[in-house]
């Protein structure tokens, strides 16, 4: 199967260009008419945005982020010339590529992007789970009468549509599944498309350090390394039996995704797994009190977006950078779920005095995960039904008058 992914128009297989409109963008695989596992992913997403609305930035670099003491939220294809990659530290970002344009994140509009975008991928298939607000899976599985051709083509006019209507662009990674799909959408970026097949996937996996499949981080590739599972060919090489014995399921795991094997299912309805909120300090933090005080700040944003999202959750958990960049994490489960910022903070809090002393912060967070739905008197904070009124109460105060109707100050506690 051959055609051009700008007019869809099909090609021989031996063109170099279409021959109906002179485009060298000619997409061609043997076996690409029976896969339909789709993974959508805008490229740059913020910073393309931000390029449409200002056609002057279109051939700088641009870095979308905070300010010194904060970090790249993304960064346009021109930035990463220079070394530019998200999430790095704003300051060492700008070493890099001095002369960059930085703008602080306009998180409504680029939400707003986002939802379009949304819209479109619903208009070709209901089988659409969302990753984030610029990228998700699809299956296109069945809609080939639906759309008078099969999914690749159905994909590659959903992409030129997106940058017509929308301004931006996308990368698509087509397979049989959500891993290989996934894996094929960062082979062409940006303006990408590219198609994985099953029977493709062990030879192209195997030279790939085992990092590269999802999952995987810096301490379970280090543990793998010692048991001499280096390269993802190393785990193709072994007994599935014998991964099984050292790791239990995730050695199943590994097995299976290591040839490629996914059986994960497309689920439009995948819930929020969690709701967090953190900040970057302009100066390095360690004493207890301030770092209380926006703890508190940022427990009061997450409690209102689990009411607002009719959610609960049973786990808390903290979150700190220290000064030379290395990532504290501390969770603890309650005994039932909340939405009360009173519990999460007290919860937060608990775990915070714990991680005070001669450390220096540079960010702190605050989440909420096992997320439920939170209904009637079903909720458990209702236990406490005096407090979760009193907060309620509040709640209602300021959406009435605005958020600053009522300020909420922390107790005196020197303990």
């Amino acid at each position: 199967m051959s055609f051009c992914r700008d007019c869809l128009a099909d090609a021989p297989d031996k063109a170099t260009r279409c021959q109906a409109c002179g485009s060298p963008r000619l997409l061609r695989h043997g076996g690409m008419e029976t896969l339909s596992i789709a993974h959508v992913d805008c490229d740059a997403f913020y910073a393309t945005i931000e390029k449409r609305d200002d056609p002057s930035l279109t051939d700088k670099p641009v870095i979308v982020g905070g300010g010194k003491r904060g970090v790249v939220a993304t960064c346009c294809y021109v930035a990463r010339t220079y070394g530019v990659r998200s999430a790095m530290p704003m300051f060492e970002a700008l070493g890099r590529c001095p002369h960059a344009t930085v703008i602080k994140p306009n998180m409504a509009k680029y939400a707003e992007a986002g939802r379009a975008v949304r819209k479109m991928m619903l208009a070709l298939t209901p089988q659409v789970e969302p990753l984030s607000i610029d990228e998700a899976f699809l299956d296109l599985t069945g809609t080939e009468r639906l759309h008078g051709m099969p999914p690749a083509k159905v994909l590659a006019r959903f992409a030129r549509d997106v940058e017509r209507d929308l301004g931006i662009t996308i990368s698509v990674g087509l397979s049989a599944n959500k891993f290989l799909a996934k894996i094929a959408s960062d082979m062409d970026k940006p303006r990408g498309f590219a198609v994985l097949a099953p029977a493709e996937a062990p030879a192209f996996l195997a030279g790939k350090p085992v990092g590269f499949i999802y999952g995987v981080g810096a301490v379970s590739a280090a543990r793998l390394a010692g048991d001499g599972f280096r390269l993802i060919g190393d785990l193709q090489r072994a007994d599935e039996r014998d991964l099984m014995r050292r790791y239990g399921e995730e050695g199943l795991r590994l097995w299976r995704l290591a040839r490629g094997i996914d059986a994960r299912k497309v689920e439009p309805d995948s819930e929020t797994k969690s709701i967090s909120a953190e900040t970057t300090f302009d100066k390095d933090i360690g004493d207890f009190r301030p770092l209380e005080q926006t703890l508190w700040e940022l427990t009061e944003k997450v409690s209102s977006r689990l009411k607002r999202s009719a959610l609960a959750g049973s786990t808390v958990t903290l979150k700190l950078k220290s000064a030379d960049f290395k990532i504290r994490t501390r969770a603890r489960s309650l005994p039932s779920p909340t939405q009360l910022a009173a519990r999460i903070f007290a919860t937060g809090r608990d775990l915070l005095k714990n991680e005070v002393g001669a450390t220096r912060y540079r960010l702190i967070g605050i989440g909420v995960s096992n997320l439920e739905e939170a209904t009637g008197d079903d909720l458990a904070d209702l236990i406490d039904r005096r407090a979760a009124e009193a907060e309620h109460a509040v709640d209602r105060l300021r959406t009435k008058f605005g958020k600053d109707a009522v300020v909420k100050g922390l107790a005196i506690d020197d303990d």
